[in-house]
Protein backbone atom coordinates (compact mmCIF):
# COMPACT_ATOMS: atom_id res chain seq x y z
CA UNK A 1 0.00 0.00 0.00
CA UNK A 2 1.40 3.45 -1.14
CA UNK A 3 0.70 6.27 0.92
CA UNK A 4 0.48 9.91 -0.61
CA UNK A 5 3.25 12.43 -0.30
CA UNK A 6 0.76 15.43 -1.07
CA UNK A 7 -0.31 16.46 2.77
CA UNK A 8 -3.31 17.57 0.63
CA UNK A 9 -4.78 14.43 -0.13
CA UNK A 10 -3.66 12.67 2.78
CA UNK A 11 -5.88 15.84 4.75
CA UNK A 12 -8.83 15.34 2.44
CA UNK A 13 -8.35 11.20 2.77
CA UNK A 14 -8.49 11.78 6.47
CA UNK A 15 -11.46 14.29 6.17
CA UNK A 16 -13.48 11.68 4.16
CA UNK A 17 -13.03 8.46 6.42
CA UNK A 18 -14.04 10.87 9.31
CA UNK A 19 -17.11 11.92 7.89
CA UNK A 20 -18.45 8.82 6.74
CA UNK A 21 -17.73 7.56 10.00
CA UNK A 22 -19.49 10.39 12.28
CA UNK A 23 -22.62 9.31 9.60
CA UNK A 24 -22.44 5.67 10.71
CA UNK A 25 -21.37 5.50 14.36
CA UNK A 26 -22.50 7.98 16.72
CA UNK A 27 -18.94 9.38 18.34
CA UNK A 28 -19.92 12.04 21.20
CA UNK A 29 -16.39 14.40 20.42
CA UNK A 30 -17.22 17.54 20.90
CA UNK A 31 -16.74 20.58 18.09
CA UNK A 32 -16.56 17.87 15.67
CA UNK A 33 -17.86 20.36 13.11
CA UNK A 34 -15.08 22.81 14.23
CA UNK A 35 -12.49 19.90 13.70
CA UNK A 36 -13.68 19.06 10.23
CA UNK A 37 -14.18 22.12 9.05
CA UNK A 38 -10.80 23.15 9.47
CA UNK A 39 -9.69 19.85 8.62
CA UNK A 40 -11.09 20.56 5.04
CA UNK A 41 -9.89 23.99 4.45
CA UNK A 42 -6.52 22.84 5.41
CA UNK A 43 -6.24 19.87 2.95
CA UNK A 44 -8.17 22.57 0.12
CA UNK A 45 -5.62 25.12 0.55
CA UNK A 46 -2.79 22.34 0.91
CA UNK A 47 -4.04 20.96 -2.94
CA UNK A 48 -4.38 24.02 -4.24
CA UNK A 49 -1.07 24.84 -3.16
CA UNK A 50 0.31 22.16 -4.96
CA UNK A 51 1.64 20.42 -1.70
Amino acid sequence: MKITKNIGFLLLGIWLVLTGLLHVVELPIPSMDIILSILAIASGAMIILGK
